[in-house]
């Protein structure tokens, strides 16, 4: 969930996309993967599934270990074109704007004309991501189609109504899902809003346009109908938004808001994720929007046992506190740094980050965000070897983000000189692309 595919396709795929990951893409080449895909579907009569994915992505390491692989995976890259795209690269990053995906992992479905059956967002257990890809990949007919069901109170246009409202949150587009709320025919629309489920799903798109609208009176006239509906693993998600978008309202009118919020967190975390067999594919969005809850309610004391009981839970799946295996699982690996960042246990931080370099060693991640770590503590001497020890392999946007912080470092620690060569290199490097990115790094040098 929070920033926040397979890496099985064809050969010329492959080494295309590995081309444009590390190295400047230019522009002309970046229609070019999913031209590519979108032949080798029609070709096939098959539909396309674009996985975008990131190197620093915890969701995308859970699916990696958890769902994409094994024969129902075999099955699905049989019946599909599936194509990994990295949103950190400059091909990646154009089309997770082109597609208005805003979270990773994304799953987009495109029929061979490149048309949009359907999309997933953010990771699922195998149990939920199988059957949800296989009806979506199984529509043959375009989102349009989809909407055109809905005719009447019958189970099956409720179906079709539900799933279309499903869509639209995907997306993250309540303006569209009001549109066509409104156009459909006074009897069909009462059926729609009578129906538990569509009724749900029009509650979270309005907390969706409130929380798009920086509203916070409407994302608190919104959140009762979501957080009181049935939710499961998708409550840290609807609470965590209605946490943030009423951040700035009075504390006594937020704690009347959400109380009935930490027993129902309290279970989803007891039956969810502190079990042998987690529930939830998103563990970690649960724990940090239960510590979220807990600040907000002016519970500190609960805000720091649940990260304690957090980061014990993770270190015995890793084989214990002082016989790390972080090779087990990155999911959970990238998840204990997080609980110890948030807990501000900066000392067994501190020992983790060199572990988790070693663990990984052929990315820039945790070399970055080690000395990023660093330098939002102050700690600019400390910081500069593991930033220049990323810099090699960083590549696109996260070129130009190690590249911040490195002459950030070597400003502070008096290497003026430096610190410019710094930011030109990768200015120069980048190129074109992503320009918010470019801004933040000229920046540092005032």
């Amino acid at each position: 969930m929070r920033l926040p595919i397979s890496r099985r396709f064809s050969k010329p795929l492959a080494a295309a996309l590995l081309l444009l990951s590390t190295s400047l893409a230019h522009a002309d080449d970046l229609s070019a993967p999913l031209d590519e895909a979108l032949a080798a579907a029609k070709a096939r009569s098959a539909p396309v599934i674009v996985d975008f994915y990131a190197p620093w992505c915890y969701s995308c390491y859970f699916m990696a270990k958890n769902v994409k692989h094994g024969p129902q995976w075999e099955a699905l890259k049989k019946k599909a074109v599936v194509v990994a795209l990295d949103a950190d690269s400059p091909v990646g990053a154009h089309w997770m704007k082109q597609f208005g995906a805003k979270g990773l992992p994304s799953y987009v479905v495109l029929d061979p004309s490149g048309a949009e059956l359907g999309r997933i967002s953010l990771e699922r257990t195998r149990a939920q991501f199988y059957p949800e890809i296989a009806a979506i990949t199984a529509r043959g007919s375009v989102f349009e189609a989809l909407k055109a069901k809905v005719v009447d109170g019958s189970p099956a246009s409720l179906t079709a109504a539900r799933e279309v409202l499903a869509a639209f949150a995907a997306r993250r587009d309540p303006t569209s899902a009001n549109d066509w709320l409104t156009f459909l025919a006074p009897e069909v629309r009462r059926a729609v809003d009578a129906d538990p489920a569509a009724a749900l799903w029009q509650s979270r798109l309005k907390l969706r346009a409130a929380y798009d609208a920086k509203d916070p009176a409407a994302c608190a006239a919104a959140a009762p109908a979501v957080l009181g509906g049935e939710l499961g693993c998708d409550r840290a998600y609807e609470l965590d938004r209605a946490l943030e978008c009423t951040a700035d309202l009075p504390a006594a009118e937020r704690k009347t808001l959400f109380a009935a919020q930490a027993p129902a967190m309290k279970a989803l975390l007891a039956k969810r994720v502190f079990v042998a067999r987690p529930g939830c594919a998103d563990a970690r969005s649960i724990v940090l929007a239960a510590a979220d809850l807990s600040k907000a309610l002016g519970d500190e004391s609960g805000e720091a046992a649940l990260l304690d009981r957090a980061i014990a839970d993770i270190e015995a799946r890793l084989g214990g506190a002082k016989k790390l295996d972080l090779k087990r699982d990155r999911n959970l690996a990238d998840n204990l740094r997080l609980y110890l960042d948030r807990a501000k246990r900066y000392a067994a931080l501190d020992v983790l980050f060199p572990k988790l370099v070693a663990a990984y060693p052929d990315d820039y991640v945790y070399a970055y965000r080690h000395g990023k770590n660093l330098v939002e503590r102050g700690e600019f001497a400390r910081a500069l070897p593991w930033l220049e020890q990323a810099a090699p392999k960083a590549y696109g946007v996260n070129r130009l983000n190690v590249a911040q912080f490195r002459a950030k470092a070597l400003r502070e620690l008096g290497r003026e000189d430096d610190a410019k060569q710094v930011v030109a290199d990768a200015l120069k490097a980048n190129g074109p692309f992503f320009p918010d990115e470019v801004l933040k790094l000229k920046a540092v040098l005032g």
